[in-house]
């Protein structure tokens, strides 16, 4: 059985410190891991899935390691969720605001108020094209 525990408080406060998962969503995933029916579905969806290994990424060697980026705009590439997630794999803070303390703007398709935000501050904007390419070296 892949899930044939429940997760204690000492995980609980594990995934409460996780950026993004907050008591609540850690409650919520503590609470649906308690139901039998829940831990039966997975365990038959297990037989019949293989999940692909995660392919570790070097954030140390990352031009974003230990950068503050935004996202802004539609990316066409993929979605903002995905590209906020890979920059956090490589290194990265991800906000939601544009600040002095912002390294990079990555400014999609009809972006706004973000990327005049950051022309005004005079912080480094970066194409989609840019990003991904920066990213995959």
């Amino acid at each position: 059985m892949i899930a044939a525990h429940i997760i204690g408080s000492e995980a609980r406060e594990e995934l409460g410190s996780i950026q993004g998962i907050g008591p609540a969503i850690a409650e919520e995933l503590v609470e649906f891991f308690a139901e039998p029916r829940n831990l039966a579905a997975l365990d038959d969806l297990a037989t019949e899935v293989l999940p692909l290994p995660v392919e570790a990424t070097s954030a140390a060697d990352s031009a974003f390691a230990g950068r503050t980026m935004v996202f802004t705009g539609t990316l066409e590439k993929m979605t903002r969720d995905e590209a906020e997630a890979l920059a956090e794999r490589l290194g990265a803070k991800v906000t939601k605001s544009v600040s002095k303390k912002t390294d990079f703007v990555v400014v999609g398709a009809d972006a706004g108020s973000k990327a005049a935000k950051a022309a005004e501050l005079g912080v480094k904007t970066l194409t989609e094209a840019e990003w991904v390419e920066m990213a995959a070296n």
